[in-house]
């Protein structure tokens, strides 16, 4: 059995009720997930300023959210090797001076560098951020309310997003989109550093296996260079084709490099366990659904309705005002029924959300799209947390970075697959390409339910007994 190594000395924080510990993580991620959103509204902006093509736009959004998805595994690992909390606060701080080098940006190129640097603080921060929670608070209903909050973040962060970009972009300019971190991103290092207790690190790993690092980064970014230029260059274009054969034959490399690596960077036996897979599958199903709405609903409501960036994004707010509601009522579920319920209702309902988008057409009211980016909001925010608590209680303690940043790739893979795949579907007519999109989306958010119906666990513990 490997020796896990406890911190020497007790945390600042002796009590485990206390909130600090928490504040601290939901501000650096309510940043991380704040950035893959606020941009959207600010596009306009930015392409105007910075003389920027719809390509270096498109990299502007994904290339953040395809450097997060791509190293998160990475740094999972890390952070059960090195402890959470160091690699926390290192990734807080690179994404913070990157946010920096983001608003002073003189040149799309320089933006787009500060972007995919960002998105490497993002991944070091994301998995050290669940696996700290979950020592922060040891009792399972106190954990299950804390993965509750710490939802509820995602969601208002998600759909704060647009609204947040479209008030500040006209009032004070695209730059203060990403001011905007440098203060929250203070407060977050020093609370961080006085209040929340480290987690256990594992000092008997032997390395951190770049080799499958990079055949992992190469798969998902050859995935979504596919689908972002089959949008200009069609399904069956030479380069396409070939970054989709990169995709497979990268991906069978880690496969290969996985199962005869010593420490592996993803032990592939915690996919025997049928929650922590269900839980993962969820996570690609529910990123791209929400997200990839998130992405076309902006460029519907500027592009059919010449909204403002201002209209824009107070129109999201019915995606908004639900979330934190949503992630808050999961928590209690949750907490007293297990992740089922919440998870199954959830995708449910968003289903029946993204489904409504099928009304939206030229000369459709905003008032009839609001039921659905209502139902779409609520059920991503209600599932979400669930999710979350199942995949980390289904992992064993000295795993928790790995099965975070596992189920953290799995979300940010959707969001960047979501992205790439409705965007291309727009690229030649938005509103049947919206429609296909919504049909697309649902059909993974049902396709999620039924799965999460039938291996997530309901009440009791989500133990690791319980195998595919």
């Amino acid at each position: 059995m490997p020796t896990i190594c406890a911190p020497s000395a007790p945390p600042r924080t002796a009590n485990r009720n206390s909130p600090l510990p928490l504040v601290a993580l939901c501000l650096g991620y309510f940043m991380v997930i704040l950035d893959a959103t606020v941009v959207t509204v600010a596009l306009p902006a930015i392409g105007t300023g910075l003389h920027a093509g719809v390509t270096g736009l498109q990299w502007v959004v994904d290339g953040y959210t395809l450097v997060c998805a791509g190293l998160l595994l990475f740094c999972g690992g890390l952070g059960d090797r090195l402890g959470g909390k160091a690699v926390f606060l290192g990734g807080l701080l690179v994404f913070t001076v990157a946010s920096a080098g983001c608003a002073l940006a003189p040149t799309v190129t320089v933006l787009v560098v500060a972007r995919l640097v960002q998105g490497l603080g993002a991944a070091l921060m994301v998995p050290a951020s669940l696996a700290l929670l979950r020592t922060a608070y040891p009792e399972r209903a106190a954990r299950a309310r804390a993965f509750g909050i710490w939802g509820t973040v995602a969601g208002l962060a998600a759909g704060a997003g647009p609204v947040l970009g479209g008030v500040l972009v006209t009032g004070l300019g695209w730059r203060s989109v990403f001011l905007l971190n440098l203060p929250v991103g203070l407060v977050a290092l020093l609370l961080a550093l006085r209040h929340v207790p480290d987690s256990p690190a594992d000092r008997t790993r032997r390395g951190l296996d770049l080799p499958a690092q990079t055949a992992a980064a190469v798969s998902l970014a050859c995935l979504t260079t596919g689908c972002i230029e089959a949008g200009t260059l069609g399904w069956t274009h030479p380069a396409v084709l070939g970054s989709f054969a990169g995709f497979v034959c990268a991906a069978l490399a880690f496969l290969v490099l996985e199962r005869r690596a010593r420490a592996p960077m993803l032990p592939l036996a915690l996919f025997r366990v049928r929650a922590f897979s269900a839980s993962a599958v969820v996570g690609v199903m529910l990123n791209a659904g929400f997200y990839g709405l998130l992405f076309l609903a902006p460029l519907y409501f500027q592009q059919v309705h010449h909204y403002s960036a201002l209209r824009t994004g107070c129109a999201l707010l019915p995606a908004v005002g639900v979330a934190a509601f949503g992630s808050a009522l999961a928590g209690r579920i949750t907490a007293r029924t297990g992740p089922r319920l919440p998870m199954v209702a959830g995708l449910v309902v968003g289903a029946a959300g993204l489904l409504g988008w099928l009304a939206a057409g030229p000369d459709t009211p905003w008032v009839v799209l609001v039921a659905p980016m209502a139902c779409a909001g609520f059920g991503s925010s209600l599932t979400m947390p669930a999710s979350t608590s199942a995949v980390m209680e289904s992992a064993p303690g000295e795993r928790g970075g790995v099965a975070a940043a596992v189920f953290n790739t799995a979300r940010q893979t959707g969001s960047a697959l979501g992205v790439a795949l409705f965007g291309t579907l727009v690229a030649t007519r938005l509103v049947p390409g919206l429609h296909l999109s919504a049909l697309i989306g649902a059909a993974g958010f049902l396709t999620a339910a039924a799965l999460s119906a039938c291996w997530i666990p309901g009440t009791g513990r989500a133990g690791t007994h319980d195998r595919a």
